[in-house]
């Protein structure tokens, strides 16, 4: 299966497909959408579209991984990461990917020993993880870090399908 981690952001957007066979992760491929941030939001949001539907063209994942939207003290910046994530939500949908959220701690977590984590050590957790030769760019280092954490949260969600399916009540779905 490919799976494809999104961090999101409106000047920088960082991607991350891994391979999952069984057990077994695969770095498939990584990078950054850089988006001019002197331009006017709405044209980078047209960036963010175009360069991940490229993306997505590209790897066909099965399922997609996002970093939740988290509070910060500026509203204003939390309301254009809330429109860089909705288009790189809009462009999952379109592509047919199963979409699953993950806040930031529970990604930190993933990868590191705990949820406070600073950005370099993720980089260079993933890195090892990954068995890459060079630390990826913060951000896509992130998305690589969001998609490790879905990866690793497969078997809670098949738990909680088979306790779901024992009970008769629906499992939880894929952020849709």
């Amino acid at each position: 299966m490919i799976v494809i981690g999104i961090d999101p952001g409106s000047r920088h957007l960082g991607w991350g497909v891994l391979s999952v066979v069984g057990t077994r992760l695969s770095h498939v491929a990584h990078g950054v959408i850089d988006a001019d941030e002197k331009a006017p939001l709405h044209d980078r949001l047209v960036i963010i579209d175009d360069a991940l539907r490229l993306v997505l063209a590209e790897h066909s994942p099965a399922e997609a991984a996002i970093e939740a939207l988290f509070f910060a003290k500026d509203a204003q910046a939390a309301a254009k990461l809330g429109h860089a994530r909705g288009v790189a939500m809009l462009a999952l949908c379109r592509a047919r990917c199963s979409i699953f959220e993950y806040p930031p701690a529970v990604v930190k977590r993933a990868v590191a020993a705990h949820g406070r984590a600073e950005k370099a050590q993720v980089a260079q957790m993933v890195a090892a993880m990954l068995a890459l030769t060079q630390l990826p760019r913060p951000d896509a280092a992130d998305a690589l870090a969001v998609a490790i954490a879905h990866v690793r949260a497969a078997p809670a969600r098949a738990i909680e399908a088979l306790a779901a399916a024992r009970t008769g009540s629906p499992p939880r779905k894929p952020v849709r």
